[in-house]
């Protein structure tokens, strides 16, 4: 898996720009700062639980 930015008229900024929102919506950005530090096998499988439980509180949100 790769991430294509085209920079065009040298507008380096905006390039910078859409390469962070690609990074964002391919869930790059979160997984980089999640794995900055060891995290313990316990606290990993709880993060999982809590963010599975506000998907679904999520889902339900807009199901109604």
């Amino acid at each position: 898996m790769s991430i294509n930015v085209f920079v065009k008229d040298n507008n380096i900024e905006a390039g910078i720009k859409l390469l962070r929102k690609k990074m964002q919506m391919d869930g790059l950005k979160k997984e980089l700062k999640q794995r900055e530090f060891y995290e313990k096998p316990s606290v990993k499988k709880k993060r999982k639980q809590r963010e599975a439980a506000r998907r679904k509180r999520k889902a339900n949100l807009y199901n109604r």
